[in-house]
């Protein structure tokens, strides 16, 4: 009896985790095809690329970019070509964005094994891509990265995330009933891509340490034990078998420094703070665009001692992440650190805060400030 292909595709096992995995090498054509389909991303790509030309005639641009991206991608079929796409984009963002990206700790990863990078959270994109660029450039295998369903409101973006090994976190989840759901559809992918061999990366607490405190959100664990907990393992065991990799990510300049000032102002003036529709856009290309002087990734030993509560692993993640975070003559001199700094280090810091609103620099110097801090609390 010949089966069909209908009859084959049916008797398939049904994927738990195709709302929120990352796609799979067969179906990245096609979403390639539906990329350079999309108006938006045409229009998007107009403005950025040819921003007073596209005010005028993003009719005639967009089909010139269509063909360009065809002519682009037409090799791209599987995801490491992506990969191998993002790695280009990667090297000509590092020489004309920073002063350089220095890496620590990557000689204490195995080739083979899978890790739970829980990383401190400054950069909506490029705080992930760094850590794949040091994996990448080692010959190690890339991470998927946790990513809020608040940043794929617009379709290109939920395909362009999933292409480059994104997962969602469903963020707007309503009710307990659902967010208990989404958190252990989250927890047990972690957990499945982890026993195939996937490293994760995710950020250690939900949105970005706006004010350079770097904290791990003990609700995190807890949800990489929803599925440990349905194995009836206890806490520390299941937390032991992540394999975690606290990781430290500095930035000597923050591209998104004033508009993270100017957040955190409001907030402590209204009590409140809102978003706009297009803000986590614009905080994405103001990152990848952005100034960033030197960035150092930091990789922390995997945490191999036994925690018994969230709270004490949190407190422990935190404690890697402060102490191995590297400082850089901007976060010294907020702090009030000048000794052994060069003038035009000085002059270079002060002349960032100079340029932003007299009402946003106190703050913004106290968020460069602040891992200092950290860092004599951690010693």
């Amino acid at each position: 009896m010949i089966k069909t292909q209908a009859m084959t595709e049916a008797l398939k096992p049904a994927d738990p985790f195709a709302d929120i995995r990352p796609y799979h090498d067969d179906e990245v054509p096609a979403a390639l095809e539906r990329l350079i389909n999309d108006d938006e991303l045409l229009a998007a790509i107009a403005h950025f690329r040819f921003p007073r030309l596209s005010r005028y005639v993003s009719g005639l641009l967009k089909p010139l970019i269509r063909r360009a991206l065809h002519k682009r991608w037409a090799q791209v079929r599987t995801v490491r070509d992506v990969q191998n796409e993002v790695a280009h984009f990667m090297e000509q963002m590092i020489a004309s964005t920073t002063q350089g990206v220095t890496y620590s700790g990557l000689e204490q990863l195995e080739s083979g094994k899978s890790y739970l990078f829980i990383s401190n959270h400054r950069d909506i994109a490029m705080d992930p891509a760094f850590v794949n660029w040091g994996l990448y450039k080692c010959g190690l295998e890339t991470v998927r990265i946790a990513i809020g369903d608040n940043l794929l409101r617009k379709p290109c973006a939920t395909e362009l995330m999933r292409l480059n090994k994104s997962f969602i976190v469903k963020r707007s989840a309503k009710g307990p009933r659902e967010m208990m759901k989404a958190f252990s559809e989250l927890s047990a992918y972690i957990a499945h891509s982890l026993a195939e061999g996937s490293s994760i990366w995710i950020a250690q607490k939900e949105g970005r340490a706006k004010d350079g405190d770097d904290r791990t959100d003990p609700a995190i664990l807890k949800m990489f034990y929803m599925a440990g907990k349905q194995q009836k393992m206890a806490f520390a065991d299941y937390m032991q078998r992540l394999n975690i990799v606290p990781v430290a990510i500095s930035y000597e300049f923050d591209p998104g420094d004033e508009a993270k000032a100017r957040e955190l102002v409001e907030r402590a003036q209204s009590g409140s703070y809102e978003k706009g529709e297009f803000e986590d856009i614009d905080s994405i290309v103001a990152g990848i665009v952005g100034f960033k002087g030197r960035v150092h990734v930091s990789l922390g030993a995997p945490i191999q001692a036994p925690y018994d509560t969230p709270e004490a692993l949190a407190a422990a993640i935190d404690q890697a992440i402060h102490s191995q975070y590297r400082l850089f003559p901007s976060n010294l001199l907020a702090a009030g650190q000048g000794a052994g700094i060069s003038e035009a280090e000085r002059q270079q810091f002060l002349e960032r805060l100079a340029h932003m609103p007299a009402e946003l620099q106190e703050t913004a110097r106290a968020m460069y400030a602040r891992p200092v801090l950290n860092q004599q609390s951690a010693t």
